[in-house]
């Protein structure tokens, strides 16, 4: 009985994880008032976070090798890799959102707003941008409950329900961290 109720409020966390964290990361990004961090290293967590990004797909795809090749041990490792590289890059995330201003694609005065010259410059390519973005950060949301669960799983040795959550988290998780990646190369030339 203990067990159970053990591990049913690991599941009662991992749903308020799974909505706690795109709350406080929304109200982070919309905040009008930034939080004042006394130093410019916070212009660096970007680019922290394209390599935090990066190194999460790698590990993905190792990991995903490795299990093909019943690899487990390797598996495992890289598995825990992929989530601690995500929870590194969640935390510098929240702490750059917390105390910069969000960077405006196609912003080439660098004054928050894009007049009329700067979208003509643009083109089609805010648009694609945009869908990226969007796309990266819906697919950011639906994720996060399904690395937990997964992980949860994996955790309790129940590797019939942790096969079928991964079969979506995998391509899922991959889409989200590439994507990353790519957005931060499609704004990195705005950046202040």
């Amino acid at each position: 009985m203990l067990a159970s109720k053990k591990k049913s409020n690991y599941l009662v966390l991992i749903w308020v994880l799974s909505i706690a964290i795109p709350v406080v990361v929304s109200i982070l990004l919309f905040m009008p008032a930034k939080v004042d961090v006394k130093s410019g290293w916070v212009s660096v967590l970007p680019h922290l976070n394209a390599i935090l990004n990066s190194a999460t797909a790698v590990a993905l795809i190792a990991g995903f090798i490795f299990i093909r090749k019943k690899q487990i041990a390797y598996h495992r490792l890289c598995m825990l890799i992929a989530f601690s590289l995500g929870s590194l890059f969640l935390i510098s995330y929240v702490i750059y959102h917390a105390s910069a201003p969000s960077t405006v694609f196609g912003d080439i005065d660098g004054n928050g707003m894009l007049d009329e010259s700067e979208l003509l410059q643009l083109g089609n390519s805010r648009v694609i941008y945009l869908i990226i973005l969007l796309s990266h950060i819906l697919l950011a949301i639906v994720v996060v409950p399904f690395v937990l669960l997964a992980l949860f799983h994996a955790f309790n040795n129940r590797f019939d329900r942790h096969k079928k959550i991964v079969k979506y988290t995998l391509p899922i998780w991959l889409f989200v961290s590439i994507s990353g990646v790519v957005v931060y190369l499609l704004i990195s030339p705005y950046y202040q």
